[in-house]
């Protein structure tokens, strides 16, 4: 059984991201880091976009699925598995990548967040910054950029939220986890 997960920290207006793309300092903090690490421990493999494979350094030498157009469909590379999502379908590509099923963790950014709305996530671990707004930045789901939050987003898709948690009192940053 394959059981997808999706990770994200925003901002008060749904952002991931500055727009450069990058991840702004605003949006890191050590008791989400932590959260969030714990979490990759339990996955059997970690699905992102080259742009997020390149940023990000795998220290831990964890599995992951890189999402490229680059891939003739699926390939195996000495830095993870490559996946054209184009060319090969995600049950072809996960069926080869975890025979046995497992955990599967998408960090995103947001083509790959957008595209594993439409292949179903178990869970989504919202995690927001609250009182930060980053304007121009880019938002969680494609959806937000025309008006919709990104917890109706998940609404829509059938997701149900947990109960507010608090990582860090401090800033505050506070955890949802929406769930089939």
């Amino acid at each position: 059984m394959i059981e997808v997960h999706g990770y994200a920290i925003v901002s008060d207006d749904d952002r991931i991201a500055d727009e450069s793309g990058r991840t702004p300092d605003i949006l890191r903090n050590d008791a989400d880091w932590a959260y969030f690490q714990k979490e990759l421990d339990k996955a059997a493999v970690t699905v992102l976009g080259r742009l997020g494979h390149e940023a990000n350094p795998n220290p831990r030498g964890r599995r992951r699925l890189i999402l490229s157009s680059s891939s003739s469909g699926l390939e195996q590379r000495s830095d993870g598995w490559w996946w054209n999502p184009q060319a090969l379908s995600w049950n072809e590509a996960i069926g080869t990548v975890l025979p046995e099923g497992g955990r599967v963790a998408v960090p995103g950014g947001r083509r790959v967040f957008d595209l594993f709305l439409d292949i179903g996530y178990e869970a989504f671990h919202l995690s927001r910054a609250e009182g930060v707004r980053i304007p121009s930045g880019v938002a969680v789901f494609s959806a937000c950029e025309q008006g919709l939050s990104a917890d109706a987003v998940l609404s829509g898709r059938g997701l149900k939220p947990s109960a507010r948690e608090v990582l860090d009192p401090k800033v505050p940053i506070s955890l949802t986890i929406w769930r089939r």
